[in-house]
């Protein structure tokens, strides 16, 4: 949706965006007085301004006090093209999302790729499968993402995996996500929690970081919109579901703390609904007021 000055959304976007960018002169946005980040944002939140204009749209997103970043891809340009873009404006990718299949094919693509992008982290958002999502999947999964963090690691490079909530079908005494998690090494697969892929299926986000605790080094911060169905093991909700942090279901006191003693070392908001302009400003505002 395209908002002019004269639509009363538009109008609350542009204030939220002159909030967070005089804020952002007195400290990093997002950062307060318990949580301390680093906290940056997933561009695939602002996935349909970037179709239509890039340099734009990054402007917008250093306007919110953003520094860090997490890529999901480069909008028809070339890495090092994207790259030129990003430093003109002091923004610093950390991490991205590659496809699977690319781990599995290609993964000395992926390496020069990260590295062009001057990425520290290459991570895998999705297993391509049939639903249910099953242990033979799973167990070759691991496998590609075993090769695959052995290969990154020879260019100076992490791979990670993030949940998205079909890994959770009950398998023996635990789930689909444990096997994977005692499948794949430690000292070569990293995780990243999304906290509403963690608690879509019905987990609970807390428990797990504490059982898993530094394998966890990426978090996405995302809320759930209140009266959302749980329980669920299809990695699929609609992003209207994606709510601005502190207005949904979460329990950001609880889970950040949680977060930080098992070591996260990176946060990332991600924000898929149609309403992310309006919404990542008071994330961020929640995130510097929370305390824990």
């Amino acid at each position: 949706m395209k908002l002019s000055l004269f639509h009363p959304l538009g109008l609350f976007a542009l204030a939220g965006l002159a909030t967070a960018t005089m804020a952002a002169e007195r400290h990093p946005a997002g950062i307060g007085s318990s949580f301390k980040g680093p906290i940056g944002l997933q561009l695939y939140s602002l996935r349909d301004q970037f179709a239509k204009n890039v340099p734009a749209t990054l402007d917008q997103v250093r306007r919110l006090g953003i520094e860090y970043i997490e890529l999901a891809g480069t909008y028809n340009l070339a890495p090092e093209k994207f790259k030129e873009q990003l430093d003109a404006r002091g923004l610093k990718p950390i991490s991205g999302h590659f496809p699977f299949e690319r781990y599995r094919d290609d993964v000395e693509g992926v390496a020069r790729d990260a590295k062009a992008l001057g990425l520290q982290y290459a991570g895998c958002a999705w297993i391509p499968h049939q639903d249910p999502f099953d242990e033979k999947t799973c167990r070759e999964a691991a496998a590609v993402f075993n090769r695959a963090g052995e290969a990154l690691a020879k260019h100076g490079l992490k791979f990670f995996y993030h949940t998205h909530g079909y890994e959770f079908q009950p398998h023996g005494n635990g789930t689909l996500f444990d096997l994977l998690m005692s499948e794949t090494d430690p000292k070569r697969v990293r995780y990243q929690m999304d906290v509403f892929w963690i608690v879509h299926p019905g987990q609970d986000p807390m428990r797990l970081l504490e059982k898993y605790g530094s394998r966890f080094e990426l978090m996405h911060v995302k809320d759930m919109r209140k009266g959302t169905p749980t329980g669920l093991l299809t990695g699929h909700s609609d992003v209207t579901n994606d709510v601005a942090l502190g207005t949904g279901i979460m329990d950001w006191p609880a889970i950040l703390g949680a977060a930080k003693k098992a070591g996260v070392k990176w946060y990332f908001i991600e924000d898929e609904s149609p309403t992310s302009v309006e919404q990542i400003p008071k994330s961020l505002h929640l995130l510097e007021q929370v305390r824990f």
